[in-house]
């Protein structure tokens, strides 16, 4: 239909440039145009009272408008109005035709696989139709782009797509070969990230037009799909873990389907979930124990439902490394209390904790437990940097901040700040407020504002309450399904005292708060600090929990249990190693990182860090890292994992013969399985190529005018084109709209 009206198409006028032909100035145009109105203007205002009654007021205004235009209309046409555009000289270029040949294309739409359906589309016309103008190169499009000489020789097998690489290819060819244009047929589904700046700006530079064909549905009709799984890629053995399974599903809104989590063939963890509305992306937290230490390959699969196109894409893996190593916390409390007594039984259970503790019996007399050797801990709490290093976490109890110098609070700073290690303040009649922490300088590491007053410790009962926050929090998870979770908290025990600790600061998370007659209370506050973490438990009387429960209730136990392995396990070593990615997909290029620390745990620049990496068939290699400049004690390598499998990849740095630090972690590489994933048509991203290119977005049954709009481009060989505008239909049509229009209004107003 715009052909039928401009005579050309739209291609032509987007890429184009009006000019006019005629040899006067434009100006003088301007100025005829300008003339010609007033001229107009004139004339009615002479002959129009006399000529019809009828025409008064603004009515004379509309005829002016109409004759004005027509007289300029016809001005630009003796101005030789003409379209300006570069053309592919015909025979003298290439027209790149690259066919998607990854497995994705073997997926059948209507009736047929993508790949028959872009071999039809060019074997019906369209091949031969660029043959009479251009020289057409074949390629097919996998892990890598590749010449074919016929379409016999697609077999849709590839792998993994990887456009953005091939496009590089093809715009590197262009700068040896007349390359014209490009013709893509793929259903946009890209392994690679997608197809990066640098690329698109390569192909702008050579002003290489894009044209791409999509095929395939952009919605699935019946499909459940895996989108991303969240987990922490460590933990410690017997650790509950918290997965984030997010998914989205088409046909199947309010059913329900089994979402379940493997290690090998044993089942960790399932729960039946409803399914979001058509196209909703839906997120499931699963929770699940870690079990024994070693690395693991977990599974998370949503069973298949009846009907499903594709039920390759309902699991994914994830790899977590459960580490055997216990976490040492200090725990210091300044008076024998029931708290004390009950933490520490609660810990008995838990084989990857050490509770080290010093309780303070009299002013100058310390009781210790769980000492590795008679000499740790002998003259008080530790005033060394290396007598806290072997320390994971901190527990203050009732005691004053006067009981620690100003050095070691100092010392207690610098263990979270640079460490990275977790610090908790329980409640007491010698803690926070009462204990002078507010004037301390450990005020900062408090994650709440204390009441700048004394008698804030009360022994007198509170009820404790999650907030919504503490609902998702797996330290407060006591019971797996959210709503009972949170109905249980409500039915514990009353706490046997409570402290006032003031307001939380910003940034602050409260997980839970307690009643206090009609007073809500903060009772478990957390933050993060520089490299670690604080918390406050404003209360002394948790014990109740299980003094005022039967002898077989673990509540209190799993509560203690789950709040010292958030404060002990993310703890940091002095060598950290880790990659953004875990698995690689259709990709064996490997990015890892490393950050050092000294003994002070300050960034240590001058470290040598080698990798040892074991692989599939006895693989052996050795890498060293190399430093960034930009980040003192950061270390980076890159390395190409050529095999499939599981990788061990042991990390070690040095200063000259002293040992730093050791680090464990494991990757995969997998090839074949992203290409389950994501096989709607990705049209956003052939669109947004086409666009950015210069190209245009067609679909498999709009192809005749192809072949023909290709030719508008300004790579390869090309010839200016000047094609007249003035014999346009859309200008007759025009001249006659004017015209008949200024005629039957006088014939309405009863000027004719």
């Amino acid at each position: 239909m715009f052909e039928f009206f401009f005579h050309y198409p739209r291609t032509a006028f987007s890429k184009g440039e009006v000019v006019l032909l005629a040899g006067m100035p434009v100006w003088v145009l301007g100025l005829l145009v300008v003339v010609a109105a007033a001229g107009l203007a004139w004339v009615m205002r002479l002959r129009m009272p006399e000529a019809a009654v009828g025409i008064k007021g603004w009515r004379p205004a509309v005829i002016w408008v109409l004759q004005s235009a027509m007289v300029t209309l016809v001005l630009v046409l003796l101005w030789k109005p003409a379209l300006l555009i570069s053309e592919l000289k015909p025979q003298q270029n290439i027209v790149a035709v690259v066919v998607d040949d990854s497995r994705s294309m073997a997926q059948a739409d209507v009736g047929k696989s993508r790949r028959a359906q872009a071999v039809e589309a060019l074997e019906g016309g369209l091949l031969k139709g660029l043959e009479k103008k251009f020289q057409v190169r074949l390629y097919r499009s996998g892990a890598a782009l590749q010449r074919i000489n016929k379409l016999e020789e697609l077999k849709s097998e590839a792998p993994a797509t990887r456009l953005g690489e091939s496009l590089k290819q093809i715009a590197a060819e262009s700068a040896g070969l007349p390359i014209g244009a490009v013709l893509l047929l793929s259903d946009g589904s890209d392994n690679a990230g997608g197809i990066d700046l640098e690329t698109v700006a390569e192909l702008r530079s050579r002003r290489l037009p894009i044209h791409t064909i999509g095929f395939g549905k952009e919605r699935a009709e019946r499909d459940l799909e895996i989108s991303d799984v969240q987990v922490a890629p460590r933990t410690l053995a017997d650790s509950r873990l918290a997965a984030q399974v997010s998914f989205h599903q088409s046909g199947y809104a309010g059913q329900k389907a089994k979402l379940t989590v493997k290690d090998g063939g044993k089942v960790l963890a399932s729960q039946m979930v409803t399914l979001a509305p058509d196209g909703k992306q839906q997120s499931e937290t699963v929770l699940l124990n870690s079990g024994t230490a070693g690395a693991k390959t977990l599974s998370f699969t949503l069973e298949g439902l009846t009907g499903e196109e594709n039920g390759l894409n309902n699991a994914v893996s994830r790899l977590v490394n459960v580490e055997s190593g216990k976490r040492r916390i200090l725990y210091i409390e300044g008076e024998p209390r029931w708290e004390f007594k009950f933490i520490r039984r609660a810990k008995e259970k838990d084989r990857a904790i050490q509770l080290v503790s010093m309780l303070r019996t009299t002013q100058n007399k310390i009781y210790r437990q769980e000492i590795e050797n008679p000499s740790e801990l002998l003259e008080g709490f530790p005033s060394r940097v290396e007598e806290m290093l072997g320390y994971h976490a901190l527990v203050i109890g009732s005691v004053e901040a006067g009981y620690f110098t100003a050095a070691q609070q100092e010392l207690i700073k610098q263990f979270v700040d640079r460490r990275g290690g977790g610090l908790l303040f329980l409640g007491g009649r010698s803690s926070l407020s009462d204990g002078g922490y507010g004037q301390s300088a450990l005020t900062d590491l408090l994650p709440v504002t204390l009441p700048d007053r004394k008698g804030t410790f009360q022994r007198e009962p509170a009820a404790a309450e999650l907030t919504p926050a503490g609902a998702d929090s797996l330290i407060c998870r006591l019971v797996e399904e959210p709503g009972r979770n949170t109905e249980r908290w409500k039915k514990l025990p009353a706490l046997a005292d409570y402290q006032d600790v003031g307001a939380p600061k910003p940034g602050a998370v409260v997980l839970a708060g307690m009643t206090v007659g009609n007073r809500t209370l903060p009772l478990l506050i957390t933050q993060n600090y520089g490299r670690g973490r604080t918390a406050v438990l404003a209360t002394g009387g948790t014990w109740r929990w299980q003094m005022s429960q039967a002898l077989e209730d673990q509540t209190h136990e799993m509560f203690w249990q789950q709040l010292m392995r958030w404060l002990a396990a993310e703890t940091p070593g002095r060598l950290v190693s880790s990659t953004p990615q875990q698995i690689l997909f259709d990709n064996g290029r490997l990015v890892m990182n490393a950050e050092v620390r000294d003994r002070n745990f300050l960034p240590a620049a001058d470290a040598r860090v080698e990798a040892r990496i074991l692989g599939p068939e006895g693989l052996a290699a050795q890498v060293e890292l190399r430093p960034d400049a930009a980040n003192p004690g950061s270390y980076q390598m890159e390395w190409e994992a050529e095999k499939t499998g599981s990788y061990l990849v042991e990390v070690m740095a040095k200063r000259g013969e002293e040992e730093m630090g050791r680090d464990v972690l494991t990757f995969q590489r997998q090839d074949g399985v992203a290409e389950n994933f994501r096989t709607n048509q990705n049209k956003e991203l052939l669109e947004k190529l086409s666009a950015q290119t210069g190209g245009e977005y067609w679909r498999p049954s709009d192809l005749e005018k192809l072949a023909r709009e290709i030719s508008y481009s300004e790579a390869g060989i090309t010839v200016r084109q000047t094609k007249d505008l003035w014999n346009m239909p859309v200008v007759f049509l025009l001249l006659l709209l004017l015209r008949g229009s200024e005629w039957i209004l006088r014939r309405k107003w009863g000027a004719v």
